[in-house]
């Protein structure tokens, strides 16, 4: 990657993120910390507004945004392809926003890549017939519920067929074994549970924050399991 691109990289993903550490700028652009403080000085220099807060990284000031950006063919075709995923491993409250993100891809590509794009949509098949669970509503206000650090209020079903009302302040989702899964702190159990998506007869998705302050990430939950193959 030349630095012009690099410098463009570092500055939308300081505009997606809300604080980034120069560690991490360095590790995924594969630089030294070194060229990352260069780096931010010449954004500086070119007017773009970067300031640092200890503790915590680098910032965009607020109020600066890039302008809108150009999708190159190989970076719409990809998206495409994430698209086919949604519409098999996502459910219902997921897949029109993947929708709505691709088209406004299209709408800034050239004409011919456009006409590219639509031939390449009929040639994509994803096709899993253990998987048929995407009737769901509730990946969105999930994902909505993790962010934002809200209680979930779930009516659940177990395997056995049993009922039951759970108050889960959640910590990630998780796909494995062709289903999704939410993982959270069960007020009912009083301990981490893991509940299948498919199970779930009802959501609530509520304001009231965590009352768990130091909540295990998802990744932290994982290793604690020490399973014999990665999730």
């Amino acid at each position: 990657m030349n630095r012009i691109d690099r410098l463009f990289g570092i500055t939308t993903l300081l505009q997606a993120q809300r604080y980034v550490p120069a560690e991490r700028i360095a590790a995924q652009f594969g630089i030294s910390v070194r060229t990352v403080y260069r780096d931010i000085k010449a954004l500086g220099e070119q007017g773009i507004p970067v300031s640092f807060e200890a503790q915590r990284g680098y910032f965009l000031v607020q109020g600066y945004f890039l302008p809108p950006v150009a999708f190159t063919a190989d970076e719409a075709n990809a998206l495409l392809l994430l698209e086919t995923l949604s519409a098999t491993l996502a459910d219902q409250s997921i897949r029109p926003h993947v929708a709505a993100a691709l088209q406004k891809v299209k709408a800034v590509l050239r004409g011919p890549d456009q006409d590219r794009l639509t031939q390449l949509a009929g040639s994509i098949k994803l096709h899993l017939p253990e998987y048929a669970e995407g009737d769901t509503r509730y990946l969105a206000p999930m994902q909505a519920a993790i962010a934002n650090r809200h209680i979930l209020e779930l009516d659940y079903r177990d395997k056995s067929g049993g009922s039951s009302q759970r108050h889960v302040e959640p910590i990630g989702l998780a796909f494995y074994n062709f289903t999704w899964h939410l993982i959270g702190w069960c007020h009912l159990r009083r301990g981490y549970r893991d509940f299948r998506v498919s199970r779930v007869q009802r959501l609530t998705a509520t304001t009231r924050p965590f009352s768990n302050q130091s909540l295990l990430t998802l990744a932290d939950y994982i290793a604690s399991l020490n399973l014999p193959y990665p999730v």
